[in-house]
């Protein structure tokens, strides 16, 4: 060790300033909390006491308040005040205002001079104050959400709950808090609400509300006065831990909930949980069993129905939740299956009753979010270091002043030079004097670091946030919502970004699925796209024919499937096979047809409801894929009409009667299976055969399908790769006729499977793969996750400038890659590399490094911590995994270009495996350099909290600006984590905008939001910045060559006056024009070239090399300004008396010269001069004219002044009227010849740009100059999505008159659609070395959920029950008009003819 080593206690400390954050003072750090025991109809034990009465703290549980505003009541002002002095010229103007109220250094009266500090000080604090109350009163419409809670019966809650916080909007007062008898708590809520308060909003079980002041009389019960059990409507915010609570369908949960019981024949609920982990399809949960006898108010008060809930403590898991419920002596497990999270909304169930088990702050979602963070702009904190600059400065004048005042005072009191006269005490002395000219140096010179700069910042861009507001483009049509700014002080920021990371749900798409194209054996149909909207209902069928459930006379449209499927090819085709004679043409397609619209109105696990007013069905779908898919065989007259129990009903258009089929068995969908099966017996008097009906993924029915019909796999593989070309998530659906002797074989080795003790769901997978082989090919289906308008194009024109787009949700892989190509994220010729966690397959670090080896080989990363790893690891684990490629069961489609593809890399990593990725410093390099070189990443099954720190890696990482979007309640805490936060108002809540710093209607805007107004807003407050820095110190330059001639005695040049008002009126306007009115390029051009939003990224506006290149402007224009005067001036006398000159005199020509120089300067770096600018630019001027005139012309009658009577000596002086002009010239001639260069020989692309707009206002630029071939001429399919934009020349000084240069022409492009090569988009799973082609499979659905397994045993307790027993026979029924066999189609006219072997 060295002897100039820095001690580590030393390092410590720095590197705890660095990392320290203002929040963290103010955040309340309950830590990691306790475990805890809910106490239900019980008291808590005395151990829960202290000696005092009072609860301990331990187990005072959070209120359910949950607070996404930074300030409170006590908060705000220390908070604030900590936030502004972080601004480091604040600092030196407070040090500055105390200064000036000692005696000796004092200009003017020191409440004067801390006035302006005051007046920045408080308009920036009752900006932030805005701001907050915004929020707060955004987070007051959440808490005073209203939900049921269990009252009355004599139940009380004995937990105890802390106070709530108060806010601006709360107020002072809080209100009575009832108490625990015998304890005195002055912060903690028990007991229950009284019944002496009066509330409207209470229901009974059976759902009746109460009237206004009677609710009473109807809750009395017996002869007591004792209010019967009933559920009050109650605040969220009052909700406590331990309260039960009733909640209805389509409600939010408010809190994290136990269920006890759900209105459910077996005690499920479902659940959407998009809010959370952003996956559209509903999860199943189900009841505690020794909780499902509490059914009603009354169960859930009676004291005899005591229990109590040992909980873990809260954590940010969001998977996994362990608990224990008992009652008596019966003990039960609690896991996540039995809990309603916060931020989840109840579906498709009547109600549910639960116990509150966390809230507040300890439910999962608040867990995964962070404090609200104190963001400060790019530009802002670039500010600081060039302020340091400035005050260095300022410290090395002052300093030579004070020494100079210092020696001169020390050379001269000896020579006895009288103003030195008793200069040898000790308050007069050299020294002294040479001390308080320093001090008094710094006051003369303060304005080096300009007060006025920091308020017109903030009022220049609380006026940007206006502009986005009143933006009318970027307004929703359907709602009126504008785009607001919540956070004022970011809107450079949107200038700068270089990485957006985007939530899924809700955010990129609409939350809906769309059945828009299918295949069916071998003929395409694309659907009809009328623009016309939909009925409510479609009218199918009108028999009832007395089936047990009313069958409707139209079907509903399902929840998410936003229209009706039409076709009306497809229609016809029906029609025509209803009346296909057997073995004609037709028969076979027609066999087709009602195959594959049976597979889908029977392969699912949707219910239908049939609404008791309109007999109408509404299918209601755990999964949204599966919802689209039933609604379109419905829409295609194939209406699935319910099931009752095990038997399933279907109408179809090739019957008049209800086909009755029998569901045995249910092979589930799961992530490695990628395909779903069900096995039904049609229960026909005629017909009785078993059919297994499957759908699935491309890649697993073609390697399941019997052999021949290579032309119909062929066909339908090409329709496949045009599905997934534009977009669609696709399924392929097939279906096999199985023996009965084989099915009761197979059957018995399906129950084995499923009661083995070892490698059960290994045992059971295998028996799914035996009866799902030699499968009939039907066809395909293609979904469309319906996007948000315009998020294709914004998405492309956001890759254009240069900015990195990742994304981030919560639902599967499959569901990801969907979504990358209908956003154009992964363009058709992308490889997809694809980072798998997990148990199996390589490890998160091999595949990383196997990843950059095998397509980025030149990666430093590699040549540095890695290279063993990436050698000796990889190279050990090549046999078992060798790359290999994937057969689809006709050809191979994979080239031995695969993973070469021109278009580039996209990442796809799953949340396992970024778990590990983020584990370690190695791993956080590896995913950070293998991410940066993909031109996309996309993260899929990740939590909230991986969403934050997967921003914070590229963040603090790359130290790159970050923009972070989302709509949900799971993606605050990655809105938080970012420089800038963009909320969505969409329909999973508020939660998202009510943290965000913009609140935007569609992502769309996003593209408006950054290209223009971003762009705008840096370009402007950079150069206002700089401008003002530039002028301040050509005023500072002036004042400190004056110094030379002055004895460096630090006094003023010129009047005092005009310093004070150099920055309030002479100067201020023209940087101000700048900030509001100045325009880089007209927004139609930005918004049509993407590419220019290059500027912003690389910081050209405001970099440390611009700032010093106009300090250096302002020394150098200093110069001409100050000697000209002088030396003019002091050469002969002006005057006709002969006298000399006063200081005044020739001191007001330097302050018109400067001011003059300074404005039009500012001129000079405006691109775009308009009245406002014009006027901005001279108003200074023509003010400093005015006042001059007015100003030495008050007699001393008024009050005294030192230039009364200047204008007699200013105005008739020829070296006025010489110098202003020769100055001003000279002094702008360098910035004007620079400029003049730029334009005329060096053209930048703004600059060429600006000029054809002014010279040719009626061309339209972007059309002009877009690079497409206008001699090619291609057809354009109607259903192919566009692109956003035609290609252009990547720079437009390669244009000349229009004319582009450099011809590298997007063929892409919507006119000239690039033909598909199957062999589109390779995509590579690192974790097992498959290479395959990506077909846009994808399907939805919960995974082992709870209604799943309910569903399953069912089944196998009903064939335990009937194994033993010989087939059912049929029910006898009047005979059929017609009858139609599943997989056959024949005339109406004539019954069928079974054909066991078809």
């Amino acid at each position: 060790m060295t002897m100039f080593s820095i001690p580590s206690s030393w390092a410590t400390c720095w590197e705890k300033l660095q990392n320290f954050k203002l929040e963290s003072l103010f955040a309340r750090n309950r830590g990691r909390g306790t475990l805890r025991t809910i106490y239900i109809n019980q008291d808590v034990p005395n151990s829960y006491l202290d000696a005092k009465g009072r609860p301990k703290k331990e187990y005072v549980y959070c209120t359910n308040q949950v607070i996404t505003s930074k300030y409170t009541i006590i908060t705000f002002l220390p908070r604030n005040l900590l936030e502004q002095f972080r601004r480091i010229a604040n600092i030196f103007f407070a040090f500055i205002a105390i200064l000036q109220f000692f005696p000796q250094f004092a200009t003017i009266s020191p409440g004067l001079v801390i006035l302006p500090l005051l007046i920045v000080l408080g308009i920036t604090a009752v900006k932030d104050g805005y701001e907050d109350i915004k929020r707060h009163q955004s987070d007051r419409h959440v808490n005073h959400s209203r939900v049921r809670v269990l009252t009355g019966g004599g139940w009380t809650n004995p937990n105890f709950t802390g106070g709530k916080s108060r806010t601006f909007v709360r107020g002072i007062v809080s209100k009575a808090r009832s108490k625990r008898q015998g304890v005195h708590k002055a912060d903690v809520e028990t007991g229950t609400p009284t019944d002496a308060e009066r509330d409207t909003d209470v229901e009974l079980d059976e759902g009746i509300s109460m009237p206004n002041g009677k609710h009473h009389h109807h809750l009395s019960s017996g002869d007591h006065d004792v209010v019967r059990a009933h559920w009050k409507k109650t605040l969220w915010e009052d909700v406590r831990v331990g309260d039960f609570v009733k909640i209805v369908n389509n409600e939010s949960i408010p809190a994290d909930i136990l269920i006890c019981a759900t209105s459910e024949e077996d005690n499920v609920a479902y659940v959407e949980t998009k809010n959370l982990d952003g996956e559209t399809n509903l999860k199943s949960r189900n009841a505690s069993p020794v909780l499902a006898d509490l059914r009603t108010a009354a169960d859930c008060a009676n004291k005899l129905d005591a229990f109590h809930v040992d909980c873990e403590r809260p954590d940010t898991n969001m998977y996994k939740l362990d608990a224990t419920v008992s009652r008596g002596s019966d003990r039960s497990p609690v896991d996540l299956q039995m809990v309603l999270l916060r931020g989840t909304v109840l579906r498709n169930t009547d109600w549910v009753i639960g116990v509150v088990l966390f809230t507040g702050e300890d439910t999962k979602i608040v867990q995964n979010s962070g404090g609200t963070p104190s963001k400060r702009s790019r530009v802002e904190r670039q500010t600081n270091p060039q302020v340091f600059i400035n005050l260095a400065i300022l410290a090395a004048m002052a300093t030579v002043c004070g020494i100079a005042d210092y020696k001169i005072e020390s050379r001269l009191y000896p020579e006895g030079a009288p103003w030195l006269y008793g200069d040898d005490t000790s308050g007069d002395n050299p020294g002294i004097n040479g001390f308080i000219t320093w001090a008094f140096a710094l006051i003369t010179f303060q304005n080096i670091v300009p007060i006025s700069l920091y308020i017109s910042v903030e009022g220049v861009k609380t006026c940007q946030a206006l502009f986005i507001y009143f933006d009318y483009e970027m307004v929703d049509k359907k709602t009126g919502q504008p785009t607001l700014a919540r956070s004022y002080n970011l809107s450079d920021d949107l200038g700068q970004i270089e990485y957006i990371f985007s939530d899924k749900t809700g955010t990129l798409t609409e939350n809906s699925m769309l059945f828009r194209e299918c295949s069916i054996g071998g003929v395409v149909y694309y659907g009809d796209r009328e623009s016309e909207p939909d009925p409510e209902a479609q009218q199918i069928g009108d028999d009832n024919n007395g089936a047990s459930t009313p069958l409707a006379t139209g079907v509903k449209l399902s929840s998410g499937v936003p229209e009706h499927f039409k076709d009306k090819q497809l229609s016809q085709d029906l029609a025509s096979a209803i009346d296909a004679e057997p073995g004609s043409d037709n028969a076979a397609h027609a066999r087709s047809l009602n195959g594959f619209f049976s597979v889908l109105a029977l392969c699912h696990t949707v219910l239908a409801v049939v609404d008791p007013h309109t007999g109408a069905i509404e299918y209601k779908a755990q999964s949204p894929d599966e919802a689209a898919l039933v609604q379109a065989a419905a829409d295609m007259g194939f209406i699935f009409c319910g099931r009752d129990k095990d038997v399933l009903k279907l109408k179809t258009p090739f019957s008049t009667e209800v086909e009755r089929y029998q569901l045995l068995n249910i092979l589930e969908f799961t992530s490695a299976r990628k395909r779903m099966s069900v096995i039904v017996r049609k229960l026909d008097e005629a017909d009785s055969r078993l059919f297994l009906l499957t759908k699935g993924a491309d890649s697993v029915i073609f390697e399941r399908l019997k052999a021949g019909g290579d032309e119909l796999k062929q066909a339908t593989e090409q329709h496949l790769d045009d599905f997934a070309g534009t977009g669609l998530r696709t399924l392929t659906l097939a279906y096999k006729v199985i023996p009965d002797d084989e099915y009761e074989a197979w059957r018995e080795r399906y129950q084995d499977a499923v009661i083995s003790l070892e490698d059960r769901g290994g045992k059971v997978e295998a028996v799914y793969n035996e009866i799902e082989q030699e499968l009939r090919l039907l066809g395909a289906t293609a979904i469309e996750d319906r996007l948000q308008d315009g998020v294709p194009e914004t998405i492309a024109d956001l890759k254009l400038a240069g900015i990195k787009i990742w994304v981030a949700t919560g639902d599967k892989l499959e569901t990801a890659i969907a979504i990358g190509h209908s956003t154009n994220l992964i363009a058709d010729d992308s490889n997809i590399i694809v980072i798998r966690g997990g148990d199996w397959g390589r490890p998160v670090s091999e595949q990383l490094v196997q990843a950059l080896e095998d397509f980025f080989p030149g990666s430093d990363v590699l040549k540095d911590d890695f290279a063993p790893l990436g050698t000796s690891q990889y190279r050990e684990s090549q046999t078992p995994y060798a790359m290999r490629r994937l057969s689809t069961g006709v050809t191979s489609l994979v080239g031995e270009d695969n993973g070469r593809r021109p278009g580039g890399y996209v990442l796809v990593i799953d949340g396992a495996a970024l778990g590990q990725a983020l584990s370690d410093d190695q791993h956080k390099k590896l995913l950070l350099s293998l991410g940066t070189q993909c031109e996309g990443v996309i993260c899929c099954r990740v939590s909230p909290l991986q969403k934050a720190l997967v921003v914070k890696l590229v963040k603090d990482g790359l130290h790159t600006m970050t923009l972070a979007i989302g709509d949900g309640a799971n993606d605050v805490s990655m809105i938080q984590a970012a420089d800038v936060g963009v909320g969505i108002r969409g329909e999973e809540g508020l939660q998202a905008v009510n943290s965000s710093d913009y609140a935007i209607a569609q992502f769309r805007f996003l593209k408006k939001l950054l290209l223009v107004h971003g762009h705008w807003s840096y370009a402007r407050n950079g150069t206002m910045i700089l401008n003002f820095f530039y002028k301040n110190i050509v005023c500072i330059g002036v004042l400190w060559w004056f110094q030379i001639y002055c004895g460096w005695s630090s006094a003023y040049a010129f009047d005092y006056t005009y310093l004070l008002f150099w920055n309030s009126f002479w100067t201020i306007a023209p940087v101000l024009g700048i900030g509001l009115f100045d325009r880089i390029v007209d927004a139609d051009i930005l918004m049509a070239f993407p590419e220019l939003y290059r500027y912003g990224r690389e910081q050209t506006w405001f970099t440390m090399k611009s700032f010093c290149g106009y300090m250096l402007d302002g020394v150098v224009q200093s110069v001409p300004l100050y000697f000209l005067v002088t030396y003019a001036y002091f050469t002969t006398t002006a005057r006709s008396d002969g006298y000399d000159i006063a200081l005044d005199e020739y001191s007001t020509t330097m302050v018109f010269a400067s001011a003059t120089v300074a404005c039009l300067y500012n001129g000079l770096n405006t691109n775009v001069w308009t009245a406002w600018v014009f006027g901005a630019v001279f108003i200074g001027i023509v003010l400093l004219w005015l006042f001059t005139v007015v100003y030495n012309s008050i007699s001393p009658g008024w009050f005294v002044t030192d230039v009364y009577g200047n204008n007699h000596f200013l105005f008739r002086s020829a070296y006025f009227w010489l110098c202003l002009p020769l100055t001003i010239a000279i002094s702008l001639l360098p910035r004007y010849l620079y400029r003049a260069w730029q334009l005329g020989y060096a053209p930048g692309d703004l600059e060429i740009l600006r000029y054809i707009r002014k010279k040719r206002p009626e061309l339209d630029i972007a059309k002009a100059c877009r690079l497409a071939p206008h001699h090619q001429q291609s057809r354009t399919s109607s259903r192919r999505r566009p692109s956003s934009r035609m290609s252009r020349p990547l720079s437009l000084a390669s244009t000349v008159g229009g004319t582009p240069t450099d011809r590298s022409v997007d063929h892409a492009s919507a006119d000239h659609p690039k033909p598909q090569d199957v062999r589109r988009a390779s995509r590579t799973d690192m974790s097992t070395g498959v290479r395959s082609v990506d077909r846009g499979f994808d399907f939805a659905t919960e995974e082992g959920g709870v209604a799943m397994r309910r569903i399953q045993t069912n089944l196998s307790e009903r064939w335990q029950s009937n194994r033993h027993l010989p087939l059912p026979e049929t029910e006898p029924s009047v005979k059929k008009k017609s009858s139609m066999r599943i997989f056959s189609s024949l005339r109406r006219k004539k019954p069928p003819t079974p054909n066991k072997d078809s």
